[in-house]
């Protein structure tokens, strides 16, 4: 087995390393990665970003939103937790987690922490989940990877990806410290998080493991595919299927609410109605929506571009484009 160590925190340039080796450089022995990054959200391949996260909140508190390559749902990654990858050559089609949380299970046990597999994706302590895994296949291949919660910060985890309402977000963090676990709190004696890291690799890959680092040149294909794919609007947010939104807010011009359809990022039908004051101009203020970008800067531009600046009285452009994507 091979150890490869990405040497960086960036979720785009991690995410980009494990596909480089699995499908632009493949590997004949399996590689096991272990890494992490900073405060991050990420969503399953088919989720849509906007239903699973709280972007207003991801953006005020520098909250990262990736897409990885993977199913399943969304999970909250910061610099208290690892997140390891398993990249292996093999003709299975079929998904298996079992196969590659045993040996982080058994890495776990040898400390003395008594994690179990629950049967379907995640990994859990005394009931308690401390890990998701997920799974994407390409020919001849599998990459498996997974979260591992060693001292996350449980409270941003949740306001990231709940409701906004103070009392409802602190019933949802108790909720949720309930349900879920960090290692840190289940090992018999102390240990910092880079100890971790390296009995999780010694044990995984064992003495006789190599250790690979990526070169100049692998370095610059990884983050080119980062850059061009993985940390695009398009990818993070344009995939997102066809969904109907109703936005409003009031001003100190009135109340303006905003019916929209949105697919694969875009908007493709607009309504709007309010008690607002407009001048005639207002009057094509849906149909400008059409065709825009679902986010809040590109609504802003194009409410500029269109001259609905000082259209509707006591309602600015970015104002509406905050309502409309915040």
């Amino acid at each position: 087995m091979i150890y490869i160590e990405t040497g960086s925190t960036d979720i785009f340039y991690n995410l980009a390393t494990e596909y480089y080796y699995a499908a632009m450089k493949p590997l004949e022995d399996t590689a096991f990665l272990l890494w992490r990054c900073g405060p991050t959200l990420v969503v399953g391949k088919f989720q849509n970003t906007l239903e699973e996260i709280r972007l207003d909140y991801a953006r005020a508190h520098g909250i990262n939103v990736a897409r990885r390559l993977s199913g399943g749902g969304t999970v909250y990654f910061d610099m208290g937790g690892w997140e390891f990858t398993f990249i292996e050559r093999d003709g299975r089609e079929a998904i298996s987690f079992q196969r590659y949380t045993r040996p982080i299970l058994e890495a776990l046990r040898s400390l003395g922490v008594p994690a179990d597999f629950n049967g379907r994706n995640d990994l859990l302590i005394d009931g308690r989940k401390f890990s998701g895994n997920s799974q994407y296949k390409l020919p001849g291949c599998t990459v498996h990877h997974g979260t591992l919660m060693f001292n996350v910060d449980i409270a941003q985890m949740v306001a990231s990806t709940s409701v906004s309402d103070e009392k409802i977000l602190t019933k949802s963090i108790r909720s949720v410290r309930e349900r879920v676990t960090n290692i840190a709190d289940h090992l018999p004696r102390p240990m910092d998080a880079e100890a971790f890291k390296e009995h999780l690799i010694a044990h995984v890959v064992g003495e006789g493991g190599a250790r690979l680092e990526p070169g100049p040149a692998d370095r610059a294909e990884i983050e080119r595919f980062a850059r061009e794919k993985l940390a695009t609007w398009e990818w993070r947010f344009g995939r997102n299927p066809k969904f109907s939104i109703q936005r409003a807010g009031r001003f100190p011009g009135g109340r303006i609410e905003f019916r929209l359809e949105v697919k694969k990022g875009e908007i493709t039908q607009a309504a709007v109605s309010g008690d607002f004051f407009g001048s005639e101009r207002a009057d094509g203020l849906a149909d400008a929506l059409i065709g825009c970008r679902y986010d809040r800067q590109a609504l802003r531009d194009r409410l500029a571009e269109r001259g609905f600046d000082g259209a509707v009285y006591g309602i600015t452009i970015d104002d509406m484009a905050a309502t409309i994507a915040d």
